[in-house]
């Protein structure tokens, strides 16, 4: 069994990588490696850009080469902002790129995939939980392409007998490894720590959401838990008994950036001061998982904890050879 992994040279695919690696499991990695590629040693690697059109031929090539039996779909363009700014990009790299990818697997005969998707689907929702059945109604761009791709793959799966699983992502944060600490600061716990070791007050964006405190609530999920995550999902794959497509990916518990803040104090300075900026545009108020179907269904659970990924983070921000 050979896994191909798309985006595998980024934050989240170098820890499935490490991880499917670890776990015994042939990987090869798709990615268009923007100065990535020490975190994937010796797994043979593909540059190839998803998006163009030309990329179908030498992927199904790179497929055949290595006798690929399932994908991981990692790679696409994340930051809720930019695709608010930027929406053509995002919808020519995020979809386009898994039409091509789609079209590679159907031409080669792999017909199993985990798809990476997003909390960004459901939009605004005002559960304290939010469950797979909640509706799905994103509010920016970025959320829009990956409801699109989830039903990109249950239109594959009608029309040439795709197996597939989406997993929806909450927010990811730590490391698994020091050396596959996320350096990109795009993301609020990156963003908040990365200011503090440059000695720079860190920015709450906004503080007047219909939250307790005035800032949003979020569900923190340990990269390396959402890592198991993926095996979990290539596992069921492999089940004849699969009575969902969907599953959240998160803890359960919501945190709001004032809570994180407090937290980040409590692990590295109670002295930590911050300011206030303006809210970032396409960002719900609340977002927080259901977890229980991914728990029941796939056997999977997080396991770590937000300190875990304040101190992991932290640790690999320290750390002297970050790729």
């Amino acid at each position: 069994m050979t896994v191909l992994l798309t985006g595998g040279a980024g934050y989240i695919g170098s820890h499935v990588a490490r991880l499917l690696a670890n776990s015994g499991l042939a990987v090869v990695v798709v990615d268009q490696l923007p100065g990535k590629a020490l975190r994937l040693a010796n797994t043979p690697t593909l540059k190839l850009d998803l998006s163009d059109s030309s990329s179908v031929f030498a992927l199904q090539d790179f497929m055949t080469q290595h006798k690929v039996t399932s994908v991981i779909h990692l790679a696409a363009l994340k930051q809720v902002s930019e695709s608010v700014a930027e929406p053509e990009r995002y919808f020519t790299k995020n979809i386009a790129g898994l039409a091509n990818l789609l079209t590679a697997m159907r031409n080669t005969g792999v017909n199993k995939v985990v798809f990476s998707s997003s909390a960004a689907t459901y939009g605004n929702s005002d559960a304290d939980l939010v469950t797979e059945d909640e509706a799905t109604i994103p509010v920016n761009p970025y959320g829009q392409s990956k409801l699109i791709g989830e039903w990109m793959v249950s239109n594959a799966e009608v029309a040439w007998g795709l197996t597939h699983v989406s997993l929806r992502y909450f927010n990811v944060a730590g490391a698994g490894w020091p050396d596959l600490c996320d350096r990109q600061r795009l993301n609020l716990i990156p963003m908040l720590l990365g200011a503090i070791k440059d000695k720079k007050k860190p920015v709450v964006f906004g503080n007047n959401y219909p939250t307790p405190d005035g800032t949003c609530i979020r569900d923190y999920i340990h990269v390396s838990d959402l890592a198991q995550a993926h095996l979990s999902a290539l596992a069921y794959l492999d089940r004849t008994d699969r009575p969902h497509s969907v599953f959240n990916i998160g803890t359960g518990k919501g945190f709001s950036v004032l809570e994180v803040l407090r937290a980040i104090r409590a692990e590295i300075d109670p002295d930590i001061s911050y300011e206030i900026g303006a809210p970032r545009p396409g960002d719900p108020p609340r977002l927080v998982a259901d977890p229980s179907r991914a728990n029941q269904i796939l056997g999977w659970q997080s396991e770590k904890e937000l300190k875990d990924i304040i101190q992991s983070h932290w640790k690999g921000l320290h750390h002297e050879n970050l790729p």
